[in-house]
C-alpha cells in the first residue's frame, strides 16, 4: 500500500534538514511513538496505536539513509505486536524543498501490514496517515519555535529520556469520518428499503 502526504515546517530548508537528521528529537513528535535506542543510523522504538477500546502495541527497529543533496531521508521499518501476530514494515522517503512559508516535506510510504489494522483500507489508512502527519507537523512546529535551552536541551533529546509507555494514537478516531461515508451509502438503502416495507405493510392493512 503506496501513500503519500505533505506539509509544510516553518523553517528554512538548512534549518528543517538540520532538526531532521536529529531522530531523538525528532522521534517523539511521532504521535504513538517511543524511541528507544539510536546507535548511528539504527534504532529500535515502539508504536501503540488505540482501535476503539481495543490498543495494540508494536516494537520494531529500522535504518536511515541520507542523501544531503537532495535532502532526503529513507527509512526502513519493521515490526510486530507485542501481544499478537500481527506484523508492519514500510519504506518512507521524506523530501525537503524550499517553500514560500517554508520548508514543505513530502513524505511517500510503502505500508505492508498484517492483522487488526489489515481490515481498513487504502481509504481509510490515508486519512489516518493525514491526522497523524498532521499532529506531527504541529509537534515540530513547537519543537522549531521552542527556546534553546544549550545543554539541557541536549540532554533532554537522548532517546534514555524517552517515557517508559508510549501515548496511544487513536486510530479509531481518525478513521471514523471514512467509515461513517462509507456507511452512508448502505445506510441510506437500507432506509429506503424500510420505508417501502412499511408503505406496503399499511396498504395491505388496508
Amino acid at each position: 500500500m503506496q501513500l503519500d502526504h505533505s506539509f509544510t515546517v516553518p523553517a528554512s530548508p538548512e534549518d528543517a534538514w538540520k532538526l531532521f537528521q536529529d531522530l531523538a528529537r525528532v522521534a517523539p513528535c511521532m504521535p504513538g511513538a517511543v524511541l528507544d535506542t539510536l546507535d548511528g543510523d539504527s534504532f529500535t522504538g515502539r508504536v501503540k496505536v488505540k482501535v476503539g477500546a481495543v490498543q495494540m502495541s508494536y516494537r520494531g527497529e529500522g535504518t536511515v539513509a541520507r542523501d544531503e543533496t537532495a535532502r532526503s531521508m529513507h527509512l526502513d521499518l519493521s515490526g510486530s505486536e507485542t501481544r499478537g501476530a500481527g506484523t508492519a514494515s514500510a519504506t518512507v522517503t521524506a523530501t525537503l524543498t524550499a517553500a514560500p512559508a517554508g520548508t514543505v516535506v513530502r513524505v511517500r510510504t510503502d505500508l505492508d501490514i498484517t492483522g487488526r489494522p489489515a481490515q481498513f483500507g487504502r481509504g481509510i489508512m490515508t486519512e489516518v496517515g493525514d491526522r497523524i502527519v498532521q499532529q506531527f507537523a504541529a509537534r515540530l512546529e513547537e519543537l522549531l519555535n521552542a527556546p534553546s535551552a544549550g545543554p539541557a536541551a541536549a540532554a533532554a533529546s537522548t532517546p534514555a529520556a524517552a517515557p517508559a509507555e508510549p501515548e496511544a494514537v487513536d486510530l479509531g478516531a481518525a478513521a471514523l469520518p471514512v467509515l461513517l461515508r462509507k456507511a452512508a451509502v448502505p445506510a441510506a438503502a437500507l432506509l429506503a428499503v424500510l420505508v417501502v416495507v412499511r408503505a406496503l405493510g399499511r396498504r395491505s392493512r388496508g
